[in-house]
């Protein structure tokens, strides 16, 4: 496959023009390499154990959630040049799908929606807010990651679910609009829990945002790639 053709491929899956303004310029094609797409794997981020194993598979393309280039460069040090360097060397393309691939339809929150089997289904401007039946400890258990409650939690449902770190006083009146009971995301601050409209759940980011990019690589028939256990976030 021609690269081209596989970014119209991945344009149709999330539209870059989906993104959050504060992405531009980090979605799509962030690193040049081979015109020629063969052996393609997937991860959440494009950490240096990652890029190596994808190389390790000859992979022509990386497809990650974040970019590992979140601010101009004027310098290219540390763990940034780690990452480029071996991109670099090994002539693969790095393509970053994020907060179009959060809001298209089958995309992160979608996913995360079906994995915990909520119904009437309603999207928010960055999230959705559906009926829930599960319980915290159920909620747990389907992201396998521990959940963190925030507030007096009454009921459950209608839940909201934002991926990713979306504690967001604005979000969270957006969702209490909506109906919601509980709001589920993940990295919240102090401060937004103090004056929160809704009880918060609080999971982690990679529990959250993970399965996507596992379903995305699987459908696909590409290679999922994880970073070792010590990597992943934990509450």
């Amino acid at each position: 496959m021609k690269i081209g053709a596989f970014i119209e491929e991945m344009e149709r899956v999330a539209p870059s023009g989906m993104a959050e303004e504060f992405d531009a310029g980090k979605i799509g094609l962030i690193v040049e390499g081979g015109t020629e797409i063969g052996t393609i794997c997937c991860a959440l981020d494009a950490t240096p154990y990652v890029v190596q194993q994808a190389a390790r598979l000859g992979a022509d393309m990386l497809v990650v959630h974040h970019t590992p280039i979140w601010n101009p460069l004027t310098a290219i040090s540390g763990r940034t040049a780690e990452i480029l360097r071996l991109l670099l060397a090994s002539g693969m393309n790095l393509y970053v799908m994020h907060t179009n691939f959060d809001r298209a339809e089958g995309g992160v929150n979608d996913v995360v929606c079906r994995l915990l089997s909520l119904t009437d289904i309603r999207r928010m401007s960055l999230g959705n807010v559906g009926k829930c039946t599960l319980s915290p400890a159920q909620i747990a258990d389907r992201l396998s990651c521990s959940l963190r409650i925030w507030g007096d939690l009454h009921s459950i449902s209608p839940l909201a679910v934002v991926a990713g770190s979306g504690f967001d006083a604005s979000l969270i009146e957006e969702a209490a609009g909506f109906g919601a009971k509980a709001f589920l995301s993940s990295e919240m601050k102090h401060s937004v829990a103090r004056t929160a409209p809704l009880p918060c759940l609080e999971a982690t980011h990679y529990g959250l945002e993970a399965p996507a990019m596992r379903e995305l690589a699987q459908g696909r028939g590409w290679t999922y790639i994880d970073d070792p256990p010590v990597l992943r976030p934990v509450l």
